[in-house]
């Protein structure tokens, strides 16, 4: 990885792109994902590169559902395995949920790969090789576990991915989604849609995580009856409005 000094202004923008660049060498990170990477950040800019608080409230919202649920699963993909593989392990761990490595360019070898590489983070067992069931998409993203993904009743599916997200909401499960497009498709259909940067939310839903393990199961149930997702997005657009309005100030000073 490229030596960045620390009080580089774009530090940490260039830490995610060198991560993803050495995910490809390392044959876990398909190179489409480097173009996915350059598509988030480029809203990231637009929301300020913070957590706002509709991402906030999203995540609070999302850890409830994740507590709550019967077989929560995080999906992992090759970008997440090459940004946060510690962090969505230590997601999993706080809540017990089960991890699955699922793929658009799927190969055994990149799931091998992907799986080992969350071992070697702190992962005890990840769902992924051999899938057994099938979601309905004409594509790889079909191929999932019986007792992972397709029978989960909560699926955080990290980073954009709307026609998987779509058939699972199908399925009736409560579908997560971290997607820093709050027009995306994948955006307007998960049941909760956490626009923010993939390191920020899963290092937040793991600080939540560990507070609310502790909160009565109706407090958690309120936080999930309460949250609507539509107004979520509104309020995410609203802040990026926000933002570009005080940018444009400073030009205009």
């Amino acid at each position: 990885m490229t030596n960045i000094p620390k009080d580089h202004p774009r530090y940490e923008s260039l830490i995610a792109r060198e991560k993803v660049a050495a995910g490809v060498k390392m044959g876990i990170t398909s190179i489409q994902g480097l173009i996915s990477q350059g598509r988030g950040e480029s809203f990231d800019y637009l929301i300020g590169e913070r957590s706002t608080e509709s991402a906030l409230h999203a995540e609070r919202a999302a850890v409830a559902a994740i507590l709550l649920a019967k077989n929560p699963v995080l999906s992992v993909n090759g970008n997440v395995a090459a940004l946060a593989p510690e962090k969505i392990v230590s997601l999993a761990d706080i809540t017990g949920a089960k991890i699955e490595v699922n793929l658009f360019h799927r190969t055994d070898t990149r799931v091998h790969l992907i799986i080992e590489h969350l071992k070697a983070n702190g992962a005890f067992e990840v769902l992924g090789k051999n899938p057994d069931a099938s979601i309905e998409l004409s594509h790889d993203r079909r191929l999932v576990r019986s007792e992972g993904i397709y029978s989960a009743d909560v699926v955080l599916v990290p980073l954009e991915d709307g026609d998987r997200c779509e058939k699972l909401v199908e399925m009736g499960k409560t579908v997560i989604t971290i997607d820093l497009n709050p027009l995306s498709r994948t955006s307007r259909t998960a049941t909760i849609s956490i626009v923010d940067n993939l390191t920020r939310a899963l290092e937040n839903m793991a600080k939540f995580a560990w507070e609310m393990k502790r909160e009565r199961k109706e407090e958690l149930v309120k936080l999930i009856t309460t949250y609507d997702n539509k107004s979520a997005l509104s309020e995410a657009i609203s802040e990026i409005q926000e933002h570009l309005k005080t940018l444009v100030a400073e030009i205009d000073y």
